[in-house]
């Protein structure tokens, strides 16, 4: 008898066992870090922009366009992936507010309708459509990349207000990352087929952002262990970019099979899928935490009950025990969290940067302009740059094979930016108080430096300079983000920062078509073919210049922005980040 209870004691403990578990992993996916998974997933994926180079030969040839219409539509392209403020608009509003599903379902819809569109004129299955629908179409698909954007980094921030500079990075660095995960899904899937990868943009993002977006919400809850899975993601993206930095290097230098290709993309989708386990053993952790702070709330309540009530506690003694981690993100600023310290009248002042700014009073304010303006410079020089890399690499003689693998090696330099800047910036701002503008004027005077590397036209010139540029183009693509949530707040936040993203096709339009290809036009030779073709340095020399002062003139701009702001990252945000730690 006692051996039948103590097998069936046995069986019920192993039962409640895998119950547990099975609740543990499911609550795993009601969690931030669910929402944190889900978000890089739908990055990856997101990045169709970035490979227009694949297919555009195709819709050339198949729309019988001239060089000028298809740069037209390319021209639309950067247009639509830049510019958010209709996604910003409507994650603030009343519909979309809590409701990221919103705008992931707007930008899903756009996504599937822009490039069936487009596949479906370049097989002749409907009519070839004149140079303005077809702009449109590129439009369209390209202006959902804003709304996937918007909705992932607007989340992450709010489910991670005290680090927000590394969670925009993994955001903004998956998503860089993004064109060259899906090159390798069309090199080993559609090579030779550029119609079908046409096809593949259109259902891929689409039905994997319909999938995982009722994970993206926002969880106020926070953990002790945020930074321990935090640097998980972190290793996860690094270890992705350099997987693919070996992979583009060996291409170049191997002939690779088709098994070969399998078992490489094979690799690739096992690391994408990882951060699951992250988000199992995070969600583990916290519930244990849980557990344990409820037996210790229960021993406590237990004595006491046995010694007697315990004394009143004024409102200020309660708001002083509570953990500087529950504060409302939305809310305005506070010094510091349970400090006691009373504001002075000059605080006062200083308080009013980081509350929560609606777009038109965040336009009101010089730091917007200043912002803008430094973004002008750095993210419209960098743009103008990648436009034009196959046409600089043709003028200094290299190959076709070289600056192919310039253009894939772009997507490596650019994730390193936008990784790395988030996390170094956040790294100093912890330990250090440094104001982030002032690694917005770094990163534009490194760039100032890549600039005129590449005008010098000497051998490897373009290899050294476009892996500055890359890098100082990606970081200020993160760092821009993190600096508006900072100065403006988080209600109106994916409004404003697409706002100042306004800020890159306005630079990449005057100083690549304005700067850039009118000095090529006005210097290039006719051929005996009749096609105009410019070799040498003196095609781009000027140009780099040009945009290597205009480089120094936003590391300027930035350096004003950030005596503006320093006080206010000192006495603010690093000292409420210093009493949360505490």
């Amino acid at each position: 008898m006692n051996m039948r209870e103590g097998g069936r004691s046995g069986v019920v403990d192993d039962g409640a066992m895998r119950v547990e578990s099975s609740a543990v992993a499911a609550a795993a996916w009601r969690s931030k870090w669910a929402a944190m998974a889900a978000s890089t997933w739908i990055q990856c994926a997101s990045g169709g922009s970035y490979c227009f180079g694949v297919y555009s030969p195709t819709l050339k040839s198949s729309q019988g366009y001239d060089q000028s219409t298809l740069d037209s539509v390319a021209f639309f392209k950067d247009i639509g992936a830049n510019i958010g403020v209709l996604s910003g608009l409507l994650i603030s509003s009343r519909a979309g507010h809590g409701r990221t599903w919103v705008v992931h379902l707007a930008g899903a819809a756009q996504c599937f309708v822009g490039y069936l569109l487009m596949w479906l004129s370049v097989t002749g299955r409907v009519p070839r459509p004149p140079p303005a629908l077809m702009c449109l179409y590129m439009l369209l698909a390209a202006h959902a990349q804003t709304f996937f954007n918007t909705a992932n980094v607007v989340t992450a921030v709010e489910n991670f207000p005290d680090s927000r500079g590394t969670v925009i990075g993994i955001m903004k660095g998956f998503l860089g990352l993004s064109g060259a995960i899906l090159i390798q899904i069309y090199q080993t899937m559609f090579d030779g087929n550029p119609s079908s990868f046409i096809l593949m943009l259109a259902l891929l993002p689409t039905f994997l952002t319909l999938l995982l977006m009722p994970y993206v919400k926002v969880h106020h809850r926070n953990g002790g262990s945020e930074k321990k899975f935090l640097d998980a993601f972190s290793l996860i993206a690094v270890t992705v970019a350099g997987y693919l930095m070996l992979v583009i290097i060996g291409e170049c230098v191997l002939r690779i099979g088709s098994v070969a290709r399998i078992l490489i993309l094979a690799a690739l989708m096992m690391m994408l899928v990882s951060p699951a386990a992250v988000v199992i053993k995070a969600r583990m952790i916290e519930a244990k935490a849980l557990g344990e702070s409820s037996c210790h709330e229960r021993t406590r309540l237990m004595e006491d009950n046995l010694e007697g009530a315990p004394e009143e506690r004024t409102y200020d003694q309660v708001a002083a025990d509570r953990p500087c981690a529950q504060h409302d993100p939305t809310a305005p600023n506070k010094l510091a969290c349970g400090s006691g310290h009373e504001p002075s009248s000059g605080d006062l002042i200083l308080l009013q940067r980081g509350e929560n700014f609606s777009i038109t009073q965040a336009m009101s304010t010089c730091d917007f302009w200043l912002l803008f303006l430094a973004m002008a410079c750095g993210m419209g020089s960098g743009l103008a740059t990648v436009n034009n890399i196959s046409q600089i690499g043709g003028s200094l003689g290299y190959t076709s094979l070289e600056t192919s693998t310039l253009v894939s090696l772009w997507s490596i330099w650019n994730f390193l930016g936008r990784f790395g800047s988030g996390y170094i910036s956040d790294y100093f701002l912890r330990r250090k108080g440094w104001a982030r503008p002032l690694f917005i004027a770094l990163t534009l005077a490194v760039m100032s430096v890549g600039h005129a590397v590449i005008s010098t036209g000497l051998p490897g010139s373009l290899y050294v300079g476009s892996v500055l540029v890359g890098i100082c183009y990606g970081s200020q693509w993160s760092l821009m983000p993190s600096i508006t949530s900072e100065l403006f707040g988080l209600l109106h936040f994916g409004t404003i920062f697409n706002t100042i993203a306004i800020a890159s096709p306005f630079g990449s339009y005057i100083l690549s078509v304005r700067v850039v290809g009118y000095i090529y036009d006005k210097e290039a030779s006719t051929s005996s073919s009749g096609i105009h073709d410019c070799i040498g340095h003196r095609c781009f020399m000027l140009s780099f210049l040009i945009m290597a002062s205009v480089s120094l003139f936003g590391t300027v701009v930035a350096l004003i922005l950030f005596g503006r702001t320093r006080r206010f990252y000192e006495q603010v945000i690093y000292a409420k980040l210093q009493s949360c730690v505490q």
